[in-house]
Parts: structure tokens; C-alpha cells; sequence
């Protein structure tokens, strides 16, 4: 596809990103990352992937992204927030999918009775939220701890971490991660 190159080095630049820090932070090389920028090598999927992961979103964000022709809009009806969760009981509203130059996640979060993210993960991020219904309990690195209506969290997302509902009902958190990882 053509045009990866010049999307991805908008995207680096968008993060304020040398393509020196990108390298190290992708593991991929410096002349590949030029090539690539540069549509005069097309990377490989693992490759790709591993440079979107170090700019701090996924190959879904890049393409959704890539490809979104949707005018831009100030504000969101409830209505327009897209759908980027799990199936299932789990459900990770987004707002603003169509803001040009996005530098911020902002999610509407919903977990069913019983539900949980999965298994503990990482990304180069910072998350940050506030419990807006239910309970959550929320486990970063080694400590876990319960958090009630108008708690709230921030930590660095390369610990692993995890979020499990440990209430009666439907629980819900207003969250932001930057840089967005969608």
C-alpha cells in the first residue's frame, strides 16, 4: 500500500519522535525505518507492527486512521463513540476516532458482572481514569487494589496491568491513555 512511509513518519513526528528514538524503542533499524518512511521498502507485518507499537498504537488504529475520511467534529454524541473493546463483557468506547492528529485515547469503559480485561499486559503509554459506576479492581506490577464510584488511577503502562469488576452489577471507568495505542 502506498503512502505507509509518509504515514508513518507524520505519526513520528506527531509524537516528537526522532527516527534514532524510534529505533530503539521499535528494535528495528535506523536505515530500515528511513526506507520504509521514505516508500522505498515495505515492511513486514512483524515489522510494521513493532514500529506502530513503539509510536504507541496498533496496526487496527493505523489502518482505521489511515483510511478514515470522516469530517472532524468538536463534539461527540454518545452515538458516535466507535466500538474498540474485546467482544464479549468487557466494552472500550472511543471518542473523537475521527480527530486529525489524535494524541490522546479518551475511553468509555464498561465491564459486565464478573468481567475482566484478561491477562495482565503492557504498552508504551500512560493510563489514567476514574471509576464512574461499580467497583474495579485494578492490578499494577504487584500491587492491586480495589477502586470505588469517583476513585481514580494513573501509572505508566509498561507494568503489567489488568482490570477485573468486583461489583453487583455493570461497572464503568472514563479513562485516557497517551500516547493513543488505538
Amino acid at each position: 500500500m502506498a503512502n505507509i512511509g509518509m504515514k508513518l513518519k507524520e505519526l513520528r513526528i506527531r509524537r516528537d519522535l526522532g527516527m534514532r528514538e524510534l529505533a530503539l524503542r521499535s528494535g528495528i533499524s535506523h536505515s530500515s525505518i528511513s526506507l520504509i518512511e521514505r516508500d522505498r521498502m515495505s515492511p513486514s507485518i512483524n515489522t510494521l507492527s513493532a514500529i506502530l507499537d513503539a509510536l504507541g498504537t496498533t496496526l487496527v488504529g493505523f489502518f482505521t486512521d489511515f483510511h478514515s475520511k470522516s469530517a472532524y467534529s468538536a463534539f461527540y454524541g454518545a452515538s458516535d463513540f466507535v466500538e474498540i473493546g474485546r467482544a464479549g463483557s468487557v466494552s472500550h468506547r472511543m471518542v473523537g476516532m475521527n480527530h486529525p492528529n489524535r494524541q490522546l485515547l479518551m475511553l468509555h469503559e464498561t465491564y459486565a458482572v464478573g468481567a475482566q480485561s484478561g491477562k495482565a499486559y503492557c504498552h508504551s503509554a500512560q493510563e489514567a481514569g476514574i471509576v464512574t459506576r461499580g467497583e474495579i479492581e485494578l492490578t499494577v506490577g504487584s500491587e492491586s487494589r480495589v477502586l470505588l464510584l469517583g476513585d481514580g488511577y494513573y501509572f505508566d503502562s509498561r507494568l503489567p496491568h489488568s482490570f477485573r469488576n468486583v461489583f453487583k452489577g455493570k461497572s464503568e471507568i472514563i479513562s485516557a491513555v497517551t500516547p493513543p495505542t488505538y
